[in-house]
């Protein structure tokens, strides 16, 4: 396995680009339904009709969505394996200005100061790392977890899986959303879940389906930018799970 990629300064800029930019498309004819996917992670697959006082976020990188939990709920959770993310996140959380560059094009770039979102209450949401095939026995429970872009970019999948029935509580959330890119560089082939001989989404739902209720299922584009002509376009297949009682 490669050093871990998005402990870079390059990373952490783009990613907080991607989470807090108002608009990334820069004038480019970009889909438009892809923009903002960490507020859309939040807002088209959470129930607010559920009440949930708990929420963690795995696999939060620079935050935004788990401010975007925060909104509804008082008290959240986010945590990433990139010591990185997480200090720019706690610096978010703080308000102190990071100074970002964003690539033009080559060498050529702009400066970019992303901005907490406003109407959030950061006393609600704490930061941490941490390895989510790996956490910390005294989390708990929580009303929801969210996971998004995350399965396929763990080393060993199954075991995050089999931690997620003690990290919801009963009647609880669990909303994941993923491409299912499986990358040998994240996750040696052996581990993948899915893709070789039968569809990924298979396999999952079978993971799941013992302690998981399946309560929602639908797509949701995604749009990362690289340069002011190249932007990667994703297609997560988001879920959202009931915890069986």
């Amino acid at each position: 396995m490669s050093a871990n990629p998005y402990e870079t300064r390059k990373l952490v800029s783009e990613y907080l680009f991607f989470h807090y930019a108002d608009d990334v498309s820069g004038g480019m004819p970009v889909p438009s339904e892809a923009l903002s996917f960490p507020v859309r992670l939040v807002q088209e697959l959470l129930d607010p009709a559920r009440p949930a006082a708990r929420a963690l976020d795995l696999g939060c990188a620079v935050g935004r969505s788990t401010f975007e939990l925060s909104r509804t709920i008082r008290s959240v959770v986010g945590i990433d394996f990139s010591a990185a993310f997480i200090s720019a996140a706690d610096d978010m959380k703080a308000g102190r200005p990071i100074a970002c560059e964003i690539v033009l094009e080559g060498e050529r770039t702009f400066p970019y100061v992303p901005q907490r979102p406003p109407g959030v209450d950061p006393a609600r949401v704490l930061f941490e790392t941490g390895d989510a095939m790996d956490l910390r026995q005294d989390l708990g429970a929580f009303d929801v977890v969210l996971a998004a872009n995350l399965l396929c970019r763990l080393p060993e999948p199954k075991k995050f899986l089999a931690r997620l029935p003690s990290l919801v509580s009963p009647g609880g959330q669990l909303l994941l959303a993923t491409p299912f890119s499986w990358l040998p560089e994240f996750t040696p082939r052996e581990h993948w879940i899915g893709g070789i001989n039968e569809p990924s989404w298979d396999v999952l739902r079978r993971a799941l389906e013992t302690d998981f209720e399946l309560q929602l299922e639908k797509n949701l584009p995604f749009l990362i930018r690289e340069h002011s002509r190249k932007f990667q376009y994703g297609i997560s297949l988001g879920t959202r799970w009931i915890r069986r009682s």
